[in-house]
């Protein structure tokens, strides 16, 4: 039988192991630290050690005074499986979310329920057979119902100390999967409406004077337009009435029915109030954390912190002029209906530079105009703007629908627009088109050509505008610089087809490897309006960006060099990968 050591040895050896034990414990955590966002690293997924327990998700609760919500799939009474085992299955119910399922409204109350489908990995799926299975999918597995920043910096908090994947939710408007993502905890902006009106902005260090409104990051685009009507004034934001402003839309550059007037949204912004991956309250100004400031104003949201707030500049109400057209296809008018659609095209720069906002849609079924918005400009000045199109389409001998009228303010201008704003059920992609493409009768000939190889078998729309000179120079703001010699941004879509998997896949493909090509290959060395992108586009870190993605990257890796904010074709994404699995990993 060996020896006892001596008790002093027995002491030390104690001593030792308690000490090498402490260094491999400091060591360990050293480790976990610096592997935060390191090469191979992953996010946690429920089954982890890392992945919180009960008892943490409770705390997280009390800490957000009780706005912890866990995601339940809006279509789970549609399913007798849901996730938790006990069946949710409601006909009722589930019928009257089929019905409803399409309009943003259904998806606006629901803290979790991403309005791009395709970004749910068919998980509980309303039009599937009821004894499909409901799971949460790429939904949040958590989400918190944010009305303060404090509510932000303790979900912040919360995601580092439990290396989770962190999602910005604002009104879950979204082509790219940005609003979404498996196994993350969610911060929802949506009910942050405070709105202030500041008669005269005071900031010795700006050159704007004049009114402004600070409004939460949950206000929408038609609570701004009232709120801001209310007060005899306008301000930029986008067509659809509840995209929320502050979010991804005027982060990403934001293109609105006033920006042929006043530029793109985010040239609007004076001042940010942000939550930091820190946790730490910021101002974002020109004086303030100037270079924050300016990546926020087009350099993608969900990138470098969480908007709390934003004061953008207010303009005083005129009078505005809307005008519509319809030509449908009857299958023997094809031609002459793309001749005209050139016409059209050689119109637009004198519009645009009228202060003008063009939307027109391009498909199998015909080419609309819907509508033209302009302010101070009466309707039968807007009439002779478009007077060689409908003189063209007379000359060919094309029937066509046309329409103008005129109002006393913005708001009563846009209320008269149709109500058909529908939810994200398009695969996407877009270029922007650049002016010089409709200067002469080759190049708008080839535009031409390109818009009819694609309108023939998919949506198209273009959204006109001109905001070169909006700003001193392209490189004020973080917006993709190619704005600037933009004469309208052109989408594709292909409808999500809900019962069949795989030919989603198929028709985003198509529109990344046939659809596309066709405007590419007019717009080399190109750019494309972010929030209305092809999500698999391998180039977006130019297109998406333009020359300012070096200088977006180092700012985030000030802010956030954690690397919490992830978003799909974010700056910085591509050091990411998401895994079948729904896992968020580094690479």
């Amino acid at each position: 039988m060996p020896s006892q050591l001596p008790l002093h040895a027995r002491a030390t050896t104690r001593w030792l192991v308690a000490f090498l034990s402490l260094i491999v414990l400091l060591v360990g955590i050293g480790v976990r630290r610096s592997s935060y966002g390191s090469s191979g690293h992953c996010r946690s997924i429920p089954g982890d050690v890392s992945w919180p327990n009960s008892a943490d998700w409770d705390s997280l609760n009390q800490t957000v005074h009780g706005k912890l919500v866990a995601t339940i799939p809006i279509a789970a009474s549609c399913h007798h499986s849901a996730e938790e085992g006990s069946s949710t299955f409601n006909q009722e119910a589930c019928d009257a979310l089929r019905d409803e399922w399409f309009f943003p409204t259904t998806h606006l109350d629901s803290p979790s329920s991403p309005m791009a489908y395709q970004f749910t990995n068919n998980s509980c799926n309303p039009f599937l057979d009821s004894d499909a299975p409901c799971t949460l999918g790429y939904h949040v597995a958590y989400t918190v119902n944010a009305t303060t920043a404090s509510d932000f910096q303790a979900a912040v908090q919360f995601v580092k100390r439990h290396n989770l994947r962190l999602v910005i939710r604002n009104t879950g408007h979204d082509y790219l999967g940005k609003s979404t993502g498996a196994h993350a905890l969610a911060v929802w902006t949506r009910h942050m409406k405070d709105m202030e009106l500041i008669p005269e902005y005071q900031d010795e260090h700006s050159e704007y004077r004049g009114p402004a409104i600070r409004m939460g990051a949950g206000v929408e685009g038609l609570e701004a337009y009232k709120f801001a009507s209310s007060h005899g004034l306008m301000v930029v934001g986008g067509n659809c009435p509840n995209v929320g402003l502050a979010g991804g839309y005027i982060q990403g550059g934001g293109i609105g029915i006033l920006s042929s007037k006043f530029g793109l949204a985010a040239d609007q912004v004076l001042a940010w109030e942000v939550v930091t991956a820190a946790g730490d309250l910021v101002t974002g100004s020109s004086t303030e954390n100037a270079d924050l400031f300016w990546a926020l104003r087009g350099g993608g949201g969900g990138t470098y912190g969480i908007v709390v707030s934003m004061t953008v500049k207010a303009f005083t109400d005129t009078f505005f002029s809307t005008a519509y057209m319809s030509v449908f296809n009857d299958g023997n008018n094809t031609d002459a209906i793309y001749s005209a659609m050139g016409t059209f095209f050689q119109s637009l720069p004198d519009l645009v530079d009228a202060g003008a906002w063009v939307v027109w849609v391009a498909a199998p079924f015909g080419f609309m105009i819907m509508p033209v918005m302009v302010g101070d400009m009466h309707a039968p000045e807007l009439d002779a703007h478009l007077k060689p199109t409908t003189d063209k389409l007379d000359q060919l001998g094309v029937q066509y629908q046309y329409s103008s009228a005129e109002y006393p303010d913005f708001l009563s201008s846009y209320n008269s627009m149709p109500a058909i704003w529908n939810v994200s059920d398009h695969h996407l992609g877009g270029r922007l088109i650049p002016r010089e493409l409709v200067q002469d009768q080759d190049s708008t000939d080839a535009l031409v050509n390109a818009v009819r190889a694609i309108s023939s078998q998919a949506l198209m729309s273009g959204v006109s505008f001109n905001v070169a000179n909006a700003v001193s120079s392209p490189d004020d703001v973080a917006a993709n610089p190619y704005f600037r010699k933009t004469i309208f941004s052109a989408v594709v879509g292909m409808p999500v087809n809900y019962t069949d998997w795989a030919a989603n896949k198929v028709a985003q493909d198509h529109i990344t490897n046939n659809l596309l090509p066709e405007l590419q290959s007019l717009t080399p060395n190109g750019g494309v309006y972010l929030n209305e992108a092809d999500f698999q586009a391998p180039d977006f870190k130019t297109t998406f960006y333009g020359s300012h993605y070096e200088k977006l990257l180092a700012i985030k890796k000030k802010y956030d060099p954690d690397e919490i904010f992830y978003t799909k074709t974010g700056v910085g994404s591509d050091r990411w990968e998401e895994r079948t699995d729904g896992r968020l990993c580094s690479v």
